[in-house]
């Protein structure tokens, strides 16, 4: 028997409809009984929810809003079929922040009718946070539709959020600077993950997950109510920083304002509000974006390796001998060469399947494979910059011939981002590399949304304001609790360039390692190797070579891929500790922002039943080395207290090896 539904009060947390002579609620709670999802559909504006945490009012009665020319989602609702399950799950990844990721949920799936329409709504409800889809099936014969969305999130006060803003003639980037400001400031186009303070006991945030062939999010400041959040999908925006565009969908099928074209039935990709006691814990509970997308889909992933990267930028043989060398004797495992081999890179007419030097990069000679003969020899992967105007007409023609020449792997420059078919070429593009057994590193303003557990050949990404903007420690600390929130981040970190001193300390570049997760680490961006040829590099400003400071054993030993990660010290901006194990090994990382601080770190992460050796690396003038950082040795048990005074923008690293 359909049900017909009726919104009892504007404030209800919950939706109440009577059928036959019982009341029900359209609710789900998480595991822990803490994250409730309330549904109730709104026959005028569309399907209504509500979000609370621990009996706080997270989303007041909020409303999703679909838009299609073929179909209309306005009207009375009924609704024909309520659905509840559960599901109790690990899986493993070699490639994230935890090696055993838990996966567990309660969902509530909810089958309307609207007028003419069907319309179905999918809840999750994880201990660590909400996502809800929708799901458009088949209907009057209609096979393929036009679809805009609008969510007006509802809140009950001017929280503060952490935003990125416009940047450079009003253009958006996902590599902007974040800052604080109320949520009825926001500024058309804000990134994903929006970081939403509510108070000492509650961070949210919102974001997306499994967004492969569709228009992806964006937030601006609301009108449905006094404090209110926009979120709406992305269609062509112009003209971004450098060669980043967004592409746009040209159709005869779409009609004016539609942002989507979907074959039915399709589901959207997941709408994520993340929700903790704190940012900490909001970013060790991060895997949840992940785990709202498919299982992997490659059935072998042996051959996927993450890593450490050098950046190669004399594009000469000689240059790629060195840095193999160099990487080979310091535990690093790739050798990446930068844009400019192929020709100039913003060059349409440039053909990435030939080797054709940019003279003002190179002048040569350089003979890819030698290089990647070398580079097998000596157990090292090899990766090459393309820029998206020439992947976008070349891919199929470069993935064989890249194999052919022994290539492992490759960086996606400047990809278009925001819009449908921008979307849906990417991670086609990811699939296909899968195929031919290669690992990609994508840039510039994309930002992940989870597919890297269906394919985890997709390392890393960008999508940050990382070393190459010359960015503070305090930023730094922002991006920790925002950007890192969505995944894996690439962030280029430098060690000798001279904007070390602006951004922080040696100390805190260390930690930033630790504390930026990312399977795939460049390391030393703007440096070289001793041996490496002088070649005149001022494309890339102020190169220097790699020393043999002591404390880079610390870089030579720390992983990229971790089975454990606690936070351990974290406030946005201003200070953050991490703790990650790889097997018995630990690693902490510690970046501080502007206030010098005296700070207690506890190892009661570790073993109780083991006793361990710890290396802490610090900032201190009075070393006589370039990078001034000094190292301690140290005795350590689950037990020991680490009291540590920090400077201003100072930081620190330990690495910690048990005993036994």
């Amino acid at each position: 028997m359909n049900c017909r539904a009726t919104l009892i009060g504007s404030l209800l947390i919950s939706m109440i409809f009577f059928s036959c002579n019982k009341l029900e609620v359209i609710q789900v709670k998480s595991p822990d009984g803490k994250k409730v999802f309330t549904l109730f559909p709104n026959k005028e504006n569309g399907i209504d929810f509500s979000v609370q945490y621990n009996n706080h009012e997270v989303l007041l009665p909020s409303t999703l809003e679909l838009v299609s020319k073929e179909i209309s989602f306005s009207g009375d609702v009924s609704i024909l079929k309520i659905e509840n399950s559960s599901v109790e799950n690990v899986w493993n990844s070699n490639f994230s922040e935890l090696n055993i990721i838990p996966d567990n949920y309660n969902q509530l799936k909810v089958y309307l009718q609207i007028e003419d329409a069907k319309l179905n709504i999918i809840c999750r409800a994880y201990n660590e946070g909400i996502s809800y889809a929708y799901e458009v099936p088949e209907q009057n014969d209609i096979t393929e539709i036009g679809l805009d969305e609008n969510i007006h999130y509802n809140f009950n006060d001017n929280y503060p959020v952490w935003s990125t803003p416009k940047r450079e003639k009003g253009t958006l980037t996902a590599q902007g600077e974040y800052k604080k400001i109320p949520l009825t400031e926001l500024e058309e186009g804000s990134e994903r993950p929006l970081l939403i303070d509510m108070g000492d006991s509650l961070k949210v945030a919102l974001a997306e997950a499994k967004l492969v062939d569709y228009a992806r999010l964006s937030f601006n400041k609301g009108t449905s109510s006094q404090y209110s959040i926009l979120s709406t999908l992305d269609g062509k925006m112009g003209e971004q920083k450098q060669d980043t565009i967004s592409g746009a969908i040209i159709s005869e099928r779409i009609k004016e304002g539609t942002k989507v074209h979907k074959k039915l039935p399709f589901q959207s990709p997941w709408r994520v509000v993340m929700m903790a006691e704190n940012e900490g814990k909001l970013l060790e509970n991060n895997y949840i974006i992940q785990n709202l997308n498919d299982p992997v889909a490659i059935k072998d992933v042996s051959w996927i390796t993450p890593g450490k990267v050098l950046r190669e930028t004399t594009l000469t043989t000689d240059g790629g001998f060195a840095a193999i060398d160099f990487v080979a004797s310091h535990n690093m495992q790739y050798v990446h060469f930068d844009a400019g081999w192929y020709g100039n890179e913003m060059d349409n007419s440039s053909d990435a399947t030939t080797i054709t030097l940019d003279p003002k990069r190179s002048k040569g000679p350089f003979d890819i494979e030698a290089i990647c003969k070398y580079a097998n020899e000596k157990g090292v992967k090899v990766m090459l910059y393309v820029n998206r105007r020439a992947l976008e007409k070349q891919l199929d023609e470069v993935l064989p011939l890249y194999k052919k020449w022994g290539v492992a792997g490759i960086k996606y420059g400047f990809v278009r981002v925001g819009d449908q078919d921008a979307t849906a070429w990417l991670h086609e593009a990811v699939k296909k590399t899968a195929e031919h057994g290669m690992i990609i590193d994508v840039h510039d303003e994309y930002r992940p949304t989870g597919f890297s557990r269906t394919y985890p050949n997709f390392l890393t990404q960008e999508g940050i304001r990382g070393d190459e903007e010359t960015v503070p420690n305090a930023h730094t600390l922002i991006t920790m609790y925002t950007r890192m929130l969505a995944g894996a981040a690439d962030n280029t970190v430098c060690y000798y360039n001279n904007r070390v001193s602006e951004m922080g300390s040696h100390a805190s570049q260390l930690a930033k390692t630790v504390c930026l997760f990312s399977p795939l680490q460049f390391l030393y961006w703007y440096d070289k190797p001793a041996a490496s040829p002088e070649k005149a590099d001022g494309l890339w400003g102020d190169t220097k070579h790699i020393g043999i400071e002591p404390e880079l054993e610390f870089f030579d030993a720390v992983p990229t891929t971790w089975d454990e990660t606690k936070v351990l010290h974290a406030e946005i901006g201003e200070i953050g500790v991490i703790a990650r194990r790889k097997g018995a090994q630990w690693y902490v990382g510690g970046i501080n922002g502007e206030t010098a601080r005296s700070l207690k770190i506890d190892f009661s992460f570790l073993d109780t039943n083991e006793n361990y050796s710890a290396k802490l690396y610090t900032d201190d003038e009075t070393i006589n080395t370039r990078t001034r950082v000094k190292i301690e040795q140290l005795d350590v048990d689950s037990s020991f207290i680490l009291n540590l005074d920090l400077k201003a923008n100072n930081g620190f690293a330990i690495q910690i090896i048990p005993n036994s």
